[in-house]
């Protein structure tokens, strides 16, 4: 990896890691759902008139709409409604597990049994944070489980169109989750139009550093980086916006540093970074004998 690819990288795990805080914030004056259809609203207007999908790619982009835009953002932020910054920014790192089993049983993947042991510990580890009394409700628990297999879904879903421009991809995939997102919310939700109409300049600074730094610098950064590299040199990269999320929460938000959060998150965080060594030795393997 380049050292400009590393700085990137960076980048948006810093990004990210604050992006827990920051959505926390929002979603306690905005309805998950109607915050998550504002951000995308804001991301198609500023991004999609500029860069516009072919008609191949037009079905790609709209599954990722499904997948990312609803199944990851939209449990995400109603997650953040019902559980702290930092048992979020531990639960979300389920994707990489996830993207282990995804690899399994859509190209054939050997799991091995040191990746199985690291997915017993990263689910062990979430387990211990699903237990803790103020750490989230089981909805928000759920919601973030969910999320998370959604993200490890969508990275498979990009890798496979490694074609088209990352910014069509953020800005078509909003236009298209927008018009989901709303009606969900219209379903699910009420007083979103007053909760929009009285919410404070804390509320719409967050929201903007959802859309400008969150939904369009950083997955820009991301989606480029899958694009030129293999999703294995990646994703590892996100391993820091958890510690940094789980800092944040503490730091800004005054969240409490529990038992449940100091094993469960080691837990979930080593058995993450089992998975990723292992699968970096795999790669290293693959390249000194590509008849493997």
């Amino acid at each position: 990896m380049k050292l400009s690819d590393l700085l990137q990288a960076l980048a948006v795990v810093i990004i990210w890691g604050f992006n827990f805080v920051v959505i926390k914030v929002a979603v306690t004056e905005i309805p998950p759902l109607a915050l998550t259809a504002l951000r995308f609203a804001w991301v198609a207007l500023l991004i999609a008139p500029f860069f516009r999908p072919t008609r191949a790619q037009f079905c790609s982009i709209a599954a990722l709409a499904l997948v990312l835009g609803f199944g990851h953002f939209g449990m995400l932020f109603i997650g953040l409604r019902g559980a702290d910054a930092a048992t979020t920014a531990l639960m979300i790192q389920l994707g990489i597990p996830f993207s282990v089993i995804l690899s399994t049983l859509l190209f054939a993947d050997s799991l091995g049994k040191v990746r199985i042991l690291g997915m017993a510990m990263a689910f062990s580890g979430a387990a211990l944070l699903a237990g803790e009394p103020e750490g989230g409700t089981p909805l928000a628990l759920l919601s973030l489980l969910v999320s998370a297999f959604c993200w490890a879904w969508a990275n498979v879903l990009i890798k496979r169109r490694s074609d088209i421009h990352p910014l069509t991809i953020i800005g078509w995939m909003s236009l298209l989750a927008m018009p989901i997102l709303i009606v969900a919310s219209a379903l699910f939700e009420s007083g979103q139009l007053t909760a929009i109409q009285t919410a404070s300049g804390n509320a719409w600074a967050a929201l903007g550093y959802i859309v400008i730094g969150s939904s369009i610098i950083a997955y820009y950064l991301w989606y480029r980086l899958i694009a030129r590299l293999s999703i294995n040199q990646v994703v590892p990269f996100s391993l820091l916006a958890p510690l940094l999320g789980v800092a944040a929460g503490i730091l800004i938000l005054d969240e409490a540093f529990t038992l449940y959060k100091a094993i469960g998150g080691t837990m979930t965080i080593a058995g993450v970074a089992l998975i990723e060594i292992r699968q970096a030795r795999l790669r290293k393997l693959k390249v000194l004998a590509p008849d493997i």
